[in-house]
C-alpha cells in the first residue's frame, strides 16, 4: 500500500511518490521458512510460515514479525491495526518522559559596566540556587 507525501501532485511532472515503508512484516511479507509463533490462544512453537499465517486468520487476526533478528524469526499473532497503535503510544510516552534539557547562559561585552556585571551575576547565583536544590 503506497501513502503519497509531500507537495507534488501526480499529474506534475517529475512527481515520484514516496512510499512509507511498514516497520513490520506482516502476513505474506515474512520472508523467514519457519517462524516461532506466540499469541493468545497459540501454543508457543516453531511453524511453517504458511501454517502460522492459517492459524492467524482462524482467528481473525495478523501474524506480525516482532523480532526478525532471533532464530527462528518471532512472530506475534494480534491485530496489526491495534499493535501499530500501541506502539505509537508507547514511543509518545517514552518521548514525553524524556527529560527536556535548558540551556541557559549570559553574555558579557568587552563595555560590560560593573553594575550590569553584579546584575547577571545575582541571577545566575539565584539560578544555580534553585537546579541544586
Amino acid at each position: 500500500m503506497a501513502i503519497y507525501s509531500g507537495n507534488r501532485r501526480p499529474y506534475q511532472r517529475g512527481f515520484r511518490p514516496r512510499v512509507v515503508e511498514e516497520p513490520y512484516r506482516v502476513n505474506e511479507r515474512i520472508t523467514a521458512p519457519r517462524v516461532r509463533v506466540v499469541g493468545e490462544n497459540i501454543k508457543v512453537d516453531v511453524y511453517p510460515v504458511a501454517e502460522a499465517i492459517k492459524l492467524a486468520e482462524a482467528q481473525g487476526l495478523d501474524l506480525v514479525e516482532i523480532s526478525p533478528n532471533a532464530d527462528p524469526p518471532v512472530c506475534k499473532v494480534i491485530d496489526y491495526s491495534k499493535f501499530k497503535y500501541e506502539q505509537k503510544k508507547k514511543q509518545k510516552e517514552i518521548k514525553s518522559n524524556a527529560q527536556k534539557t535548558v540551556v541557559k547562559e549570559m553574555r558579557f561585552g568587552p563595555n560590560t559596566e560593573e553594575h550590569d556585571f553584579n546584575f547577571k551575576l545575582k541571577h545566575a547565583t539565584s539560578f544555580c540556587r534553585k537546579v541544586l536544590k
